[in-house]
């Protein structure tokens, strides 16, 4: 057995393992906006139905099923178009250069998203355990 073909094996794994992280660090950025955990913003609580409150509703719901592995791609291709427009309305007008800007954050959580899109959820996930299963009702097929 080649080096790589061991390597390959755990993939899916290593894939479920960056999709809980990132889901977990994630759902924080919720918290922190939502609930005031684990600490408040520095700018205070926002309105829920505000641009901000509208985003930590996003990272906090969607943070859950990244979490969990359900509905995996789509809604990992609205949490990356998310951290795009954050990154291009509140952090690209600072500076060009992300170090400068703090948008960092913003841009990774956009591209580990964006490879969920391509990849799925990896092992340990409800979208898995659904498609084992298979339909239960004929108009499910």
């Amino acid at each position: 057995m080649a080096y790589s073909d061991t390597l390959d094996r755990w993939s899916p794994y290593a894939l479920a393992v960056l999709r809980i992280v990132t889901a977990l660090i994630f759902m924080l950025h919720g918290t922190q906006k939502l609930l005031g955990f684990p600490a408040p913003p520095q700018s205070g609580m926002p309105p829920v139905l505000s641009l901000f409150g509208i985003g930590a509703v996003l990272e906090l719901v969607g943070g859950l099923l990244i979490l969990i592995g359900l509905f995996t791609r789509p809604v990992a291709l609205i949490l990356a178009g998310e951290m795009a427009v954050a990154y291009w309305m509140f952090h690209a007008p600072q500076s060009v250069y992300p170090v400068l800007n703090g948008g960092d954050a913003a841009i990774l959580y956009c591209f580990v998203f964006l490879l969920f899109v391509f990849t799925g959820p990896g092992a340990w996930s409800v979208d898995g355990a659904r498609a084992r299963t298979g339909p239960r009702h004929s108009w499910e097929r």
